[in-house]
């Protein structure tokens, strides 16, 4: 694996969730796999789960794991190309990139859409140019239009959760449903927050084998490109009907670019709202807004899964890294054990 930005990356999804599962269950087993070898993690933006995910799981394998606060840490750089760069900028990411990539052996970029110019964004335009220039696998820590660590902890949750309430219904002889219905909604936030998260959540459920859904109010429609195929329900209430898993979200507006075209508190996700589910398990990739996102009573219900969505941060994260020092050492061996 050379990078990591989508749900196509990872191959079959039954293998990437066992080997999930054998992470989760030995995280200290690949050590020798990471041994002399360093990760280097660029942040262009704030993180706290992100950050101490990616550092936890490279760890785990053994490796080193440099982080660098771009803005902070070092000169602050130039990311687009043809610039005069007269201004607070001294350095361009195309010296930059080679020099960071002579120091290691896997990347991890997190750089956020500036949700002004959207072709810019959705070229993946700084992403693309750490691919091109350091040499080395580079992986999305969310980038302007994609988030595939935290999908992937999303997906492994899911199925987590959902074969130990299939498990528990089965034992009390009750009926069991083929797939789990997981809805994702849109939910209001004072800021314009990128459409990164849902887009791979979107991605990553079309993929995976559930009744997927998403409620948003009009105009608030995410890229085709990542949705195609999905149930959309501009109802949020009547979306919410029988779900197991709701996955509530912000996000601007992707066709009148960057825009808040709504504010309205009547998309909170609150106790009603979870009332017309099926028992629904209630996850946020965090940090969440409380009653604006959602409610006190559902975020601290007994089915939020929000920490143990977070916690899975380090197994999606460490399934990658893994995969991609495997890559490196030209190892030929299944990608779990039997």
């Amino acid at each position: 694996m050379r990078r990591f930005f989508s749900v196509k990356d990872i191959g079959n999804l039954e293998l990437a969730l066992k080997e999930a599962q054998q992470v989760k269950a030995s995280p200290f087993g690949d050590q020798d796999l990471g041994r002399n070898r360093t990760a280097i993690f660029i942040f262009f933006n704030s993180s706290l789960r992100t950050r101490l995910s990616s550092q936890k799981a490279a760890l785990n394998l053994g490796m080193n794991a440099i982080v660098l606060n771009v803005n902070g840490d070092s000169w602050k750089l130039e990311t687009e190309m043809g610039v005069v760069m007269d201004g607070d900028k001294p350095e361009h990411l195309r010296e930059a990139i080679p020099v960071i990539g002579s120091y290691c052996d896997i990347i991890g970029v997190r750089s956020f859409a500036g949700l002004k110019d959207r072709d810019f964004d959705y070229a993946e335009t700084i992403l693309e140019q750490f691919c091109q220039y350091s040499g080395k696998p580079v992986v999305s820590l969310e980038s302007a239009t994609v988030h595939p660590c935290q999908a992937f902890a999303d997906l492994i949750t899911i199925d987590e959760y959902w074969k130990k309430r299939c498990n528990e219904l089965a034992a009390a002889g009750k009926t069991v449903k083929k797939r789990p219905k997981v809805v994702l909604t849109w939910a209001p936030h004072p800021r314009a927050l990128p459409q990164a998260v849902p887009n791979s959540f979107a991605q990553w459920m079309l993929a995976a084998d559930v009744d997927f859904v998403i409620t948003q109010p009009e105009g608030y429609e995410l890229c085709e490109d990542f949705t195609k195929g999905a149930a959309i329900e501009y109802d949020q209430k009547k979306a919410f009907e029988g779900a197991d898993f709701i996955y509530a979200k912000n996000w601007s507006s992707y066709t009148n670019y960057g825009q808040v075209l709504s504010m309205d508190r009547a998309w909170t996700v609150d106790e009603d709202k979870m009332a017309v589910t099926d028992n629904a398990f209630f996850m946020h990739c965090l940090p969440v807004r409380r009653n604006m996102i959602v409610s006190d009573a559902v975020i601290d219900a007994p089915t939020s899964i929000v920490i143990p969505e977070a916690a899975n941060r380090v197994v999606s994260a460490q399934v990658v890294l893994r995969r991609m020092l495997r890559s490196l050492s030209g190892e030929n061996a299944p990608l779990y054990h039997v």
